[in-house]
């Protein structure tokens, strides 16, 4: 059961161990994306359908009476989720004999729920990882039956470490079904709910830049962010054409060394473009600025920060890019 990239991901390193048949496949609807609107198949559908694999369901509800029955009629031994978006109720956890495994992409019980790798970017750690875990009725908090670490780089973002992840997941849970076909699981590990911390859903919201916080924190943001919902903020009014918000996506910046800071710019409020770059507006942070070297305007392409700027010629100290 998967949805997501990372989903497919680990399907493939399912298929290639040898002596595991893979029965079925249970997956999000096909959902309206592109311009068109068009109904897309999920990664996870698209690549079982490239594999051959044809006993595929998509149900809105994996719970109801019509997917039970086709999940039970397969017979499976164990069932695997991964990024699937859909809780499993007991009817379904309780059904195969090895019971419901999942591929969480953190180190448990830290990051429980939908956003661990965006919130392991977002508290700047240094090392993430992945969790295999025996599935319950709680979010996430089943024993644990491997674990694999992996290490954050001040690069990464949340599509870099994604793709990480997602191999170390499939990796990870290949060996962990190999082992327990064999019998030689080790005994499992159960979490500590006492230290158990929570990453809640992301929001496109969430992306909006606060121009008060310090410059290391606003650049975790952007990084977390890339590519969805993204690091954004609001251009001032008299760039902003009719109909047009002024949203600008923000998605390069670059940390000033401490002789490139003018003393005088600790007296501008959070937000304002301090001084131009030939590489980008400098934005006055909680702590410093930020040299944005990289942006995306409302319906626009993204642009080097310089050639934005030509574009948009901002005033120093006298513009601000806004946080609402």
């Amino acid at each position: 059961m998967g949805s997501s990239a990372a989903s497919a991901t680990c399907l493939r390193a399912i298929l290639r161990l040898p002596g595991l048949q893979v029965v079925g496949v249970v997956t999000q609807p096909d959902r309206p994306a592109g311009r068109g609107r068009d109904l897309t198949p999920c990664p996870c559908r698209r690549y079982a359908a490239e594999r051959g694999i044809t006993e595929c369901i998509t149900p809105e509800n994996v719970n109801a009476p019509e997917a039970v029955e086709w999940i039970r009629a397969k017979k499976p031994d164990v069932i695997v989720v991964v990024a699937f978006g859909q809780f499993l109720k007991p009817i379904i956890l309780d059904l195969p004999p090895f019971g419901c495994v999942n591929c969480h992409f953190s180190l448990l019980p830290k990051y429980r729920g939908a956003s661990p790798v965006t919130a392991a970017l977002l508290a700047g750690d240094e090392l993430s990882g992945v969790s295999v875990i025996r599935m319950g009725v709680g979010m996430d908090d089943g024993p644990v039956l491997m674990k694999q670490v992996e290490p954050i780089y001040s690069d990464d973002t949340g599509d870099s470490l994604m793709d990480k992840l997602a191999i170390c997941g499939g990796v990870t849970l290949a060996k962990a079904l190999k082992l327990m076909a064999a019998g030689n699981l080790p005994p499992p590990t159960e979490q500590e709910d006492a230290k158990a911390t929570f990453a809640h859903k992301i929001l496109k919201t969430d992306g909006l830049i606060d121009w008060k916080r310090r410059s290391s924190e606003i650049e975790r943001l952007l990084r977390a962010y890339t590519p969805w919902p993204g690091c954004y903020t609001f251009l001032p009014a008299r760039f902003r054409r009719k109909g047009n918000t002024g949203r600008v996506v923000v998605t390069g910046v670059e940390f000033l060394k401490s002789d490139q800071i003018d003393p005088a710019w600790r007296g501008e409020l959070p937000g304002t473009v301090v001084a131009l770059h030939a590489r980008g507006p400098i934005v006055r942070t909680g702590d410093g600025a930020l040299l944005l070297t990289a942006l995306k305007a409302e319906g626009a392409r993204e642009l080097a920060g310089g050639e934005f700027l030509r574009g948009r010629p901002l005033a120093p100290k006298s513009d601000m890019l806004l946080d609402s």
